[in-house]
């Protein structure tokens, strides 16, 4: 329900997954907006008045990911002590910010337009979990079809190179390394031969465009430099390579791509992180559908895959799930993950019967 109660209260469940991601400044900065925020600026007005839902709208993102480019822009250094850590105490995290959102009012309102884009590369890691399991049941050669694309970061999962707890997939000489921290046993290997990569995004960014390099790295958490870092090198071979990356509606781009034409012996995959919750419930019905009817379809000669990252709400973790037809027709939970990759878990012993796939995720294949 709409109202600044339940607006002030996205922030504070934005402190929990910052605190949870071992992003403390983060997770200080949303309890101060939570508890602080005012309407002296017209931006601070508009996040307490934000008529839909704040949660599903990202808006503390959006919010703090215009800070942070204040902050980078070096436009305003009360919060830039915040940014730094230097200032902690939740009354003055809350003066420095409300006095930031007055002095830069113009700059930060247009912050609010849309969500945030941060399609990690690290997720590359988690997915690749996935597609390995695909491989391991269906054969090497992967068509991969990834909606919810971004700017194309993910789309670069067949160039990465990855070390997956000491498992080595991918290029040798690949310019990005993708070595998320490993808890529990570590993927066995397996053939894999990623024959394309296809993307859609109902708002694409192009990565290699300065400004929009600008923007993805606004949202990157200040307390991570290493992903900043990681962003600017899968950009750079963007710019040596361009992606297959559209502009689609996620719905009507899938149902066109499972309609297409499928080589023998290769498996079709639809691949996606934290996209799901963005989803409108129409469009997620018709991929849910889309999926059904191309699963109904699905042969030894031609498979089809669904390899998913996608958040549980109650544990602020990202789950990695697989499945795939003929043969495979259930979820199954191959581990968690962080929501920026920094780490993946497999340790089923832990984690299966805990974590439970969103209503909003399933689909019923034949």
């Amino acid at each position: 329900m709409a109202g600044e109660e339940n607006n002030r209260g996205a922030f504070r469940i934005q402190e929990f997954y910052c605190r949870t991601m071992d992003a403390p400044m983060y997770a200080r900065l949303c309890a101060a907006i939570a508890d602080g925020l005012t309407r002296e600026s017209r931006t601070g007005a508009r996040v307490l008045d934000w008529p839909g839902e704040p949660t599903r709208d990202a808006l503390p993102l959006r919010l703090c990911g215009g800070l942070h480019a204040l902050v980078r822009a070096g436009k305003d250094d009360g919060l830039a002590r915040v940014f730094a850590g230097e200032t902690t105490d939740p009354a003055a995290i809350a003066a420095a910010l409300n006095a930031a959102l007055v002095a830069h009012d113009a700059a930060m309102l247009p912050w609010l337009d849309g969500p945030p884009q941060t399609n990690e590369p690290g997720r590359s890691g988690a997915l690749m979990l996935g597609l390995m399991e695909i491989a391991r049941r269906h054969g090497p050669r992967i068509e991969v079809l990834e909606i919810g694309s971004s700017a194309g970061l993910n789309l670069l999962i067949d160039r990465y190179a990855f070390d997956l707890g000491g498992t080595r997939v991918g290029p040798a000489d690949a310019a990005v390394t993708i070595a998320p921290e490993w808890r529990g046993a570590r993927p066995a290997p397996v053939p894999l031969d990623i024959v394309s990569v296809r993307g859609c995004d109902i708002r694409p960014l192009d990565a290699t465009d300065p400004a929009v390099e600008t923007r993805l790295l606004a949202y990157v958490w200040p307390e991570t430099p290493a992903r900043g870092e990681r962003l600017k090198a899968a950009i750079a071979m963007q710019r040596t390579q361009p992606v297959d990356l559209v502009e689609a509606d996620a719905a009507e781009w899938i149902e066109a791509r499972l309609a297409e034409p499928q080589a023998a012996g290769v498996t079709r995959v639809l691949m996606h992180s934290v996209v799901w919750q963005y989803l409108p419930e129409p469009v997620a019905e018709r991929i849910r559908a889309a999926m059904t009817a191309a699963a109904e379809r699905a042969t030894a000669e031609r498979p089809l895959g669904w390899v998913m990252m996608e958040p549980n709400r109650e544990s602020a973790r990202q789950e990695v799930r697989v499945r795939s037809w003929p043969g495979h027709g259930e979820w199954q939970l191959l581990g968690v993950a962080h929501a920026h990759g920094t780490w993946v878990g497999t340790d089923l012993g832990i984690i299966d019967g805990q974590l439970g796939l969103p209503e909003s995720a399933k689909v019923t294949a034949g």
